[in-house]
């Protein structure tokens, strides 16, 4: 049999997917795998042993180019997908270009959302197969688990986050960049600043008087990671109050970038892709939620720390909002202090 998912983005939400492929193989280890993702976090996926086939869209590049080459783009993804002739189709994304894919791959069988879970309404027309969510589905990964699970009943594990593996090549990069920067000798604290809408972050101020009281201790070696240019002038100023031990990582792969988590003791941040990385490769984190829900979008397990905004509002999904300063600074430094140090406490046990 051959399965097709369809999970194109963001770059957390396809690793909050990544359970679906142990569920799936776990029904039968001889079902071939493949999965649809936007180019950009394609190498995240290469050389899973879950998956294998990878297809890639670059809806961004497509509309970039114009109209005639979106066209194009998707005309050869479509002829891709019907090669394959796949039995079944997941659509774990529910928006309309999930959709579009899902119909156009040509399986009989196109599991997806039921009305009241999907993005856009136009999914509900690329499915025939629509699976209703129930209350203990909430996660983002349980409703992706719930499609798999409609279409292989006969399934049994799914783990809370990943498996997502690291390759050795990139595990001995990090090695030797941290040996070389002299570090790996105490704890190591992957910090990460960024997320994709403003409303996510944690204040800069609260940053950097997080990197100011971590500085001044000896119990953990710092590092920061950044994914634009914005992100990077934030770690330089975060740097910058450390008192000389927060090092600024240089920005790399995205392989290498997970074997830098996994080699953590501890990542830190907000509703990011990072952190579900560093959860998918088994590193504990202490993340801080704001308009998104913790316990629909944080990593679940006891080994992850998991801060909500106090407001009443929250999490309200909005990308402006007038009270924007009072929910960011809702979410105090010693609060976050205290969970990274009993993080640390736990994990040095």
């Amino acid at each position: 049999m051959k399965v097709l998912i369809v999970k194109a983005s963001a770059l957390g939400d396809v690793v909050h997917a990544l359970p679906v492929l142990a569920w799936i193989n776990s029904a039968g280890p001889a079902i071939e795998i493949d999965w649809l993702v936007e180019e950009a976090f394609a190498p995240l996926l290469e050389g899973h042993p879950l998956i294998h086939r990878i297809h890639r869209i670059n809806t961004k590049g497509w509309r970039r180019d114009g109209k005639l080459a979106s066209l194009r783009g998707a005309r050869d993804v479509v002829h891709g997908l019907r090669r394959q002739r796949y039995d079944v189709a997941l659509d774990l994304q529910g928006n309309s270009k999930s959709g579009f894919f899902t119909l156009f791959s040509g399986a009989p069988r196109r599991y997806g959302f039921a009305r009241g879970a999907v993005r856009e309404r136009p999914n509900l027309l690329a499915t025939n197969e629509k699976v209703t969510l129930a209350e203990s589905d909430h996660h983002i990964s349980a409703r992706s688990l719930a499609i798999a699970k409609a279409a292989f009943p006969g399934g049994s594990e799914a783990p809370p986050a990943g498996p997502l593996p690291v390759g050795e090549g990139e595990r001995h990069k990090i090695s030797e960049m941290l040996r070389e920067q002299g570090l790996g000798h105490r704890p190591l604290v992957v910090c990460h600043y960024g997320t994709t809408w403003s409303t996510k972050l944690w204040p800069l101020e609260n940053w950097r008087e997080l990197a100011r009281r971590l500085g001044g201790g000896e119990s953990a070696d710092l590092v920061l990671t950044w994914g634009n240019d914005t992100e990077k002038r934030a770690a330089e100023a975060i740097a910058d109050e450390s008192k000389g031990r927060a090092r600024i990582w240089p920005r790399g792969t995205l392989r290498e970038l997970a074997a830098l988590l996994e080699r953590a003791d501890l990542v830190v941040g907000g509703d990011t892709g990072p952190i579900h990385i560093a959860a998918a490769v088994g590193t504990p984190t202490v993340s801080m939620y704001r308009v998104t829900d913790a316990m629909r979008n944080g990593p679940r397990g006891e080994k992850h720390h998991r801060l909500q905004a106090p407001l009443a509002c929250s999490p309200c999904l909005r990308k402006e909002c007038e009270r924007d300063a009072e929910c960011g600074l809702s979410i105090s430094v010693e609060a976050v202090l205290e969970s990274i140090e009993q993080s640390l406490r736990k994990s040095a046990r």
